[in-house]
């Protein structure tokens, strides 16, 4: 039983150089023609599996790029195809100077409860190195506009250790954050994606990664979050009690989710499959009456076990000691005896020391 949708609208006004999600400017697409090609999509779907939902998640892109009229059109149209009577969590992405208050107040109306706002940074040289289109005082108006608005939760997106970004620069970002009490707060360490410009300039030597600094980033946000009374319930994710995002956590957890649009993924019976990432394809493969998935992948036993070593270590929970082999457990005792986990109730959970090498520490339990 399918329990999690997630609507991928793929328009940016401009493309962040290190972002690899498919995405582009609005360009000569029809955007009236892209709304009622998702809500077919969405009408084939829900005929032919069984739905129970909980949350959902507009993610893009920029699912407010979308006119005031079009997002209305396309939130109504999918209350009437999917039972929303369920929802808990009704998330949307958006980006500062992309909403204006008519549009909040229109997106509350139609049951959207919480927000994930991306600001990314609060000074103007690591908001122009990243390419963002806004000022700090675009995005934290943008902060109050949403919080009039009356969601029930809004989130704050943060970046470290960006080219040219200090140690100082980044506290600042932190605790002007702090400041401003979102419920939820997202720190993302910059990764440098293939097919991205950011990833270009690392392998001309213009940028360099550098683990230390990362870690030095990562901790600095930790223990002043943490002491701000934000829960560290995942490797870049901080709530307030009662705000952790459910529909996240269903992806780390490993659940069954629905995704609707040009190049979203869904996981159901055993299954993951990808919609064609081409915005103008798919519409004309709607149009046709045609499927838009592309040939998926079968998530045998093993594959599925790969997945939950990389994504429940992440979490607050941790990884059920249980998926450890015989022959890792020497590997499990030396991390434990090095301070960088604990067991606990079953599970393997990172100590504050282990959070920043998680990766690393999943392939050593794997084997």
């Amino acid at each position: 039983m399918i329990q999690h949708l997630y609507v991928h609208i793929p328009f940016c006004h401009r493309i962040c150089p290190y972002c690899s999600f498919y995405k582009h400017q609005h360009g000569n697409t029809d955007m009236a023609g892209f709304v009622e090609a998702v809500l077919a999509e969405a009408r084939r779907e829900q005929a032919l599996r069984e739905l129970d939902l909980r949350t959902v998640y507009f993610g893009g892109g920029t699912p407010t790029a979308l006119s005031e009229k079009h997002l209305e059109r396309l939130l109504s149209g999918l209350r009437e195809i999917f039972d929303f009577s369920r929802v808990t969590e009704y998330t949307s992405e958006v980006n500062p100077r992309t909403i204006t208050a008519s549009k909040a107040a229109m997106m509350r109306s139609q049951g959207v409860s919480r927000i994930s706002l991306g600001i990314q940074a609060w000074d103007e040289p690591t908001l122009k190195i990243l390419g963002r289109d806004h000022a700090p005082a675009d995005a934290e108006e943008t902060y109050q506009l949403l919080r009039g608005a009356g969601f029930d939760s809004v989130s704050l997106d943060l970046m470290f250790s960006i080219p040219g970004q200090s140690l100082q620069t980044w506290t600042e970002t932190v605790e002007k954050t702090i400041s401003l009490q979102p419920d939820h707060i997202s720190a993302y360490n910059l990764n440098y994606e293939e097919d991205t410009e950011f990833f270009q300039r690392l392998r001309k030597g213009q940028y360099q990664e550098d683990e230390g600094r990362d870690a030095e980033f990562f901790y600095r946000a930790l223990d002043r979050l943490e002491a701000a009374g934000y829960q560290h319930y995942e490797i870049s994710n901080y709530a307030k009690p009662g705000f952790r995002s459910i529909h996240n956590e269903s992806y780390w957890l490993g659940e069954e989710y629905l995704g609707l649009g040009p190049s979203a993924y869904s996981t159901a019976a055993g299954q993951r499959w990808q919609n064609i990432p081409d915005t103008a394809r798919y519409m004309e493969l709607i149009q046709a009456g045609q499927g838009t998935a592309q040939p998926g992948e079968e998530l045998t036993e093993d594959r599925r076990r790969t997945e939950r070593f990389g994504l429940e270590l992440r979490t607050i929970r941790g990884l059920p000691t249980e998926l450890v082999q015989p022959e890792q457990e020497r590997m499990l005792a030396t991390l434990e005896n090095e301070g960088l986990l604990i067991l606990k109730n079953g599970h393997i959970i990172l100590t504050r020391e282990g959070k920043p090498l998680v990766d690393s520490i999943a392939v050593a339990l794997m084997g």
